[in-house]
């Protein structure tokens, strides 16, 4: 659009229509791309100039302080005091860096970081001030972190703590531009994989309020089957105005399958004979009576993030740049560079600090949508999503149904089959299209539902499987992806196998563990908690303690015990907390317990609150109220204990959701009499 008619539009009050069918969106999606980082790379992280080090912070932050634990690591190699090392955010003039996932930024950066700054410290000691380091690799036992020299081990000040408390730093919704615009993509109230589009508008409603400047068809890319209309305003505050104005009437066209809101997935709809598509673990149980057989049911949930997504987009000479708050700076340089037709190096995406993800901001949404309506508008655009479009339309974490069954041989679980059906978590609809669904599922299953389905116990003959369902809803990564659900069953079913025989839970989970770091937090936890003295008063009200430990990834572990009071009309609470947790070597304790206390408030809300309250045609929640999470009054007593079992650093961020949800549960099983099979458990 020319200048002179957008002008036109705004000022002299004319409705600027954007016509569809002018779109260049692709129909095939632009893969992730996850390189490893080595330590060329690190060099391009830090840089020294005139006394000064700046770290530019290869992973997004966003509550997790990871910039807190490098600069720790730069300081330590470099041997500099700490006001030395200024950090930065990265933008996509770096080296490409892969997604901030997976509890992977310690363990993957901690070294290449560590053998630059390594480098560098060399260079300049030699005198040299100007030019290319190249990285001299060392053995790891001859760097300063790994010998916890220096800053390692230790609290330091948190990187932009001071800017956080006084209003400082700067998340995606705090960028202004010189005449930035506010801008918002309206889109149908129904499941993003309905097809639906707006079919008539008030427009002369539109027009008649003081700062409405244009409406915009073409808008960005559809979300799922949902097309949007977008809005552009001279104020934040003039949007909702225009909103209601407008009155959308909006098309949708609902397929013929049903879908139940109230119950997804179901196991027992797939009979037992039958082999399930994907199997993770086949020791080929015998056949036979079972002394555990328990169904258990969990629901779909928000990532709840206190930060709605946002972005602000600014075109100039055809060129993009795009201020976001990801968790993956370059896939969604890609994603608009595919979506608008440009090259990559004409998109530049400047990463801010993010106000919580849990997985969440991983897929090009509001990015896309702010950079076409910029475009139009031939100005910076911001655009942030409301809590409403939140719960509406990024994707959540998939329901699961499943039924586990053990047997007891003398004193032993001796057989165990685990059967799940759930929905897509890696390969999903909110970014694969149906026809790659189609081969994903066919010849790889989804590596994410059955994170965690393997249980971390010696059992003879042991069987894990699931089976997906394509669902209405976009799904996908949620804290801990399938770990969550899948240890909250296997330390259930644990748990009442203990029960059936008589044993000690914690004993028996010892008798059936041959990892010594898996052992070492269990038995850690049970003295912290003083597990085998401690009696539950006969008294009202009712409190009983669970135990439940976990493996996640293969690398990092940890064993929680919860204590959970249930007053007479059934409400309860988490009274307090023990937990024990082995991630290897530890950059800042304090920081490592923080995760750790935030897994533990997430394991409060995936037992009491989550859940995502839908119709059959659409999502219904709008606020916390309708999907809520746990609040500073369910906070209860932690007491944590870091255990270093290797010298090699692995993740901290979401090693407890392996076991906290089930030592919950376990918990209300021991105050109740009760085994917690539906969740959210109701509280009252």
């Amino acid at each position: 659009m020319r200048r002179r008619s957008f002008l036109l539009g705004s000022f002299g009050t004319l409705v600027a229509l954007i016509g569809a069918g002018t779109a260049v969106y692709a129909t095939l999606p632009v893969i992730p791309k996850r390189p490893t980082p080595g330590t060329d790379d690190a060099l391009g992280w830090i840089a020294h100039h005139e006394g000064r080090f700046v770290l530019t912070l290869p992973r997004i932050e966003m509550g997790q302080n990871i910039a807190t634990a490098l600069k720790q690591i730069a300081c330590t190699e470099l041997n500099v005091g700490w006001e030395t090392v200024d950090v930065s955010f990265h933008d996509t003039g770096l080296a490409r860096v892969r997604s901030t996932v997976g509890s992977e930024s310690i363990m993957l950066f901690a070294e290449p970081l560590a053998q630059a700054c390594a480098s560098l410290r060399d260079a300049l000691m030699r005198g040299e001030r100007q030019g290319l380091v190249s990285v001299e690799p060392r053995p790891r036992e001859q760097l300063r972190t790994f010998a916890r020299h220096g800053e390692i081990g230790r609290t330091a000040e948190i990187v932009q703590g001071r800017e956080i408390v006084t209003g400082k730093a700067l998340y995606a919704s705090d960028i202004r531009r010189p005449g930035t615009l506010f801008g918002r993509v309206l889109r149908a109230p129904a499941m993003a994989e309905y097809v639906s589009k707006p079919r008539s508008w008030n427009a002369e409603a539109a027009r008649a309020i003081p700062g409405f400047i244009a409406i915009v068809e073409d808008c960005g890319p559809d979300i799922g089957n949902a097309k949007g209309l977008g809005i552009i305003a001279e104020r934040p505050g003039v949007l909702d105005r225009v909103v209601e104005a407008l009155d959308v009437v909006w098309q949708t066209e609902e397929p013929s399958t049903g879908f139940s809101p109230d119950a997804p997935v179901d196991v027992d709809r797939c009979p037992l004979e039958e082999t399930p598509s994907n199997i993770v673990m086949d020791g080929g149980p015998q056949p036979g009576s079972w002394d555990v057989d328990l169904k258990f049911d969990i629901p779909f949930a928000a990532h709840g993030a206190i930060e709605p997504r946002a972005a602000v987009a600014e075109w100039t000479q055809g060129k993009l740049t795009v201020w976001a708050g990801t968790q993956d700076a370059f896939f969604i340089r890609d994603c608009l560079a595919d979506t608008f037709g440009v090259s990559t190096e004409a998109v530049t995406v400047q990463s801010c600090r993010v106000g919580g993800s849990f997985g969440g901001k991983t897929t090009c949404t509001v990015e896309a949508e702010a950079a076409a309506l910029s475009r139009v508008a031939e100005a910076p655009v911001k655009v942030q999503w409301t809590r409403t479009q939140e719960l509406a339309f990024a994707f959540h974490r998939p329901p699961s149904s499943h039924r586990i069954r053990a047997r007891v041989e003398d004193g032993q679980i001796s057989d165990w089959d685990h059967r799940q059906v759930s929905s897509h978590i890696i390969f999903t609809s909110a970014v694969v299209p149906s026809l790659m669904q189609q081969a994903t599922d066919a010849l790889i299953g989804d590596g994410g539902v059955a994170r965690g389905m393997s249980a971390p116990y010696i059992i003879p003959r042991a069987r894990a499987a699931y089976d997906l369902v394509r669902l209405p809803v976009h799904t996908g990564p949620w804290r801990g992806l399938g770990a969550g659900p899948n240890g909250l069953v296997i330390e259930s079913a644990v748990d009442e196998a203990a029960l059936a025989v008589g044993a000690d839970p914690l004993a028996f989970r010892l008798a059936h563990i041959n990892d010594e770091r898996l052992a070492a937090v269990l038995k850690a936890v049970g003295d912290m908690s003083a597990w085998t003295t401690w009696r539950s008063s006969a008294s009202a009200p009712r409190v009983g303690r669970g135990v439940a430990c976990g493996i996640y990834k293969g690398v990092s572990y940890a064993a929680v015990v919860a204590e959970v009071e249930v007053a007479p009309d059934g409400r309860m609470g988490i009274r307090e907390f023990w937990c024990a947790h082995d991630c290897g070597l530890v950059i800042n304790p304090d920081q490592v317990k923080a995760q750790c206390e935030g897994n533990l408030m997430w394991s409060i809300g995936f037992v009491l609150y989550d859940h995502l309250p839908m119709e059959s045609s659409r999502i219904v929640a709008e606020t916390f109220i309708d999907a809520p999470i746990p609040r500073m009054e369910d906070t209860p007593k932690m007491t944590i204990k870091l255990i270093e079992g290797t010298d090699s650093p692995t993740g901290a961020g979401e090693t407890i959701m392996a076991c906290g949800p089930g030592a919950i549960a376990n918990a209300i099983r021991a105050a109740t009499g009760i085994r917690p099979t539906r969740f959210p458990v109701r509280t009252s």
